[in-house]
């Protein structure tokens, strides 16, 4: 099959399409998937530039996010049947085969249906993003309706989908934005309020949005000094749950005296440590996603498509960064 490999760690050019074995299913509980699509995520770029997660199974195919259809089933596989559109979030990391690739090995505990509203493509961009946003909403958070939130960069992969899923939940937000484009795609998700960083200081603008209390939930998806000046936003006792991890120089000294609980949301955990049950929890997520979907009550915006041959293109794109949305790699099989 054709699959896009990096051999070594370095900048976008790294990426080689070549033709590698069509993997086999191995376990009964398995499907092999023809792959019509591949999410492009930030993960994707941090290991391409720092290296894999498992130095020694190099060569390795990036990529955690497919889309496919189901094209052969182990002998114990139950919820899925040859011909079955599906979507996942699996491998990519280097410890596995990614999705760069024509077709891909998953477990059918790890894999959702896809939603029949969205294109493959499309399909291939949502559930890291959907995962994330769940788990650190719903899951650290324990959002609840009629709560404020503020979430960073609203416009972004995991920003976009975070507005919807509070505002599913009943819960006001704010989002932080850098143009009046931007601020008009947020408000067209359901964004209440609109924060212009860093023209604007967003601790004081949450803190006069919420009469001067601060928010019950924020959301971090940026890191670094943003991260720190999140905790003058939250009110006593609230939550701020972040992606990144806080520089050694952070002052926690607020996030204390407010009583804060602080969380950290990686959603690759349970496949780096092999965490089914979790990863089961990750696929009912996409199950439950795909329902509101085509009911329209969420959507997931496609910025840009990529051959799957032009991956480092795709990477290239992503990391010039101030983006809406996602990307994602078309795959012609």
């Amino acid at each position: 099959m054709k699959a896009v490999i990096m051999t070594t760690a370095g900048k976008p050019e790294v990426l080689k399409l070549t033709t590698v074995p069509t993997p086999a299913i191995q376990q009964p509980t398995e499907l092999l998937v023809s792959l019509k699509a591949a999410g492009v995520n930030p993960i994707d770029t941090k290991i391409r530039r720092r290296g894999s997660f498992y130095p020694d199974r190099m060569p390795a195919i990036l990529g955690c996010d497919g889309a496919g259809i189901v094209e052969a089933v182990g002998s114990r596989v139950q919820r899925f049947k040859v011909g079955d559109a599906v979507y996942f979030c699996n491998g990519g990391l280097g410890g596995q085969p990614g999705n760069y690739a024509e077709f891909a090995v998953v477990d059918e505990r790890f894999a959702a249906h896809k939603p029949k509203s969205l294109s493959f493509v499309a399909a291939a961009a949502a559930p890291l993003v959907l995962i994330t946003s769940w788990e650190a909403l719903y899951d650290r958070a324990c959002l609840s309706s009629g709560q404020r939130v503020l979430i960073h960069a609203g416009a972004g992969g995991v920003g976009h989908v975070a507005i919807q899923l509070a505002k599913l939940k009943g819960a006001q937000v704010c989002t932080t934005v850098r143009s009046e484009d931007k601020a008009d795609f947020v408000g067209r998700l359901g964004a209440d309020h609109c924060i212009y960083y860093p023209r604007i200081d967003f601790a004081e603008a949450s803190l006069a949005w919420t009469n001067g209390q601060g928010v019950d939930v924020a959301f971090d998806t940026v890191g670094g000094e943003v991260f720190a000046k999140t905790f003058a936003a939250v009110r006593v006792y609230g939550d701020i749950v972040t992606l990144l991890a806080p520089a050694p120089e952070t002052n926690w000294k607020i996030a204390r005296d407010r009583n804060l609980r602080v969380s950290y949301e990686l959603m690759l955990t349970p496949m780096l440590q092999g965490l089914v049950a979790a990863q089961q929890h990750q696929a009912d997520i996409l199950q439950q996603c795909a329902r509101w979907i085509d009911e329209g009550k969420l959507h997931i915006h496609l910025n840009q498509t990529f051959p799957l041959e032009n991956a480092a293109g795709a990477h290239r794109f992503l990391e010039g960064g101030s983006m809406v949305g996602k990307v994602a790699l078309l795959i012609e099989s």
